[in-house]
């Protein structure tokens, strides 16, 4: 071999290791730099939003029950009725109804109590009610066990055309309490008029008063 080619081919053997280095040690350094930037991306914020579930509506309560007002007028549950010993008139008897509180507290009436005959199992009335004579009195206030009463005048209906006074067998009278709407029984025998176009009044009943 030429002197001079033997002595060329390490310096070219050399450069060429020198340029192997560069190209390596150069990749390293670009792998370290990119491994070693920070991202640039920052973690997403997360919201939550909360949202209040409105609780159902409560039923309303039911308004108490108004119970009625005790006024202190006797009821028909407050009293025992009967009829008292008669007198007799010109074709008439006249007995007083005795109304006696019967309850546990006082209480009172005043004014007409309201009668008529009654006849059949049904208890169906018989003729008109009682005529009201005369005007309305004071207010009787009753204490337990005391009684005040009403007058009734009970007509001979047999003075009657029966034609038109239609006789007719009653069990005894239906009696309302002044101002009251519950009725009492009160059982008497005897004889009305069905009829209603009869001249006169088979029945009438004065104010309560004292007994």
């Amino acid at each position: 071999m030429d002197m001079k080619l033997s002595r060329l081919f390490p310096v070219v053997a050399a450069s060429a290791g020198v340029l192997v280095l560069s190209a390596c040690g150069g990749g390293g350094t670009t792998n370290a730099a990119s491994s070693s930037t920070p991202s640039s991306s920052s973690p997403t914020a997360t919201t939550t939003v909360t949202t209040a579930t409105p609780s159902p509506a409560s039923t309303p309560a039911a308004p108490p029950v108004a119970q009625p007002a005790d006024n202190g007028l006797c009821k028909a549950g407050d009293v025992k009725l009967a009829l008292g010993q008669g007198d007799a008139g010109a074709g008439s008897v006249y007995r007083p109804l005795l109304i006696t509180n019967s309850s546990a507290k006082p209480c009172t009436i005043q004014g007409f109590p309201g009668v008529s005959y009654v006849a059949g199992e049904d208890g169906h009335q018989v003729g008109k009610d009682a005529f009201r004579e005369g005007t309305k009195g004071n207010a009787v206030k009753l204490n337990p066990g005391q009684t005040a009463a009403a007058d009734i005048q009970f007509v001979n209906v047999r003075n009657f055309d029966p034609a038109m006074c239609q006789p007719t067998p009653v069990k005894g009278l239906r009696i309302y309490l002044p101002q009251e709407t519950a009725s009492n029984f009160v059982p008497s025998d005897g004889t009305g008029c069905a009829g209603t176009k009869i001249p006169g009044n088979q029945l009438a009943v004065k104010t309560v008063h004292p007994a």
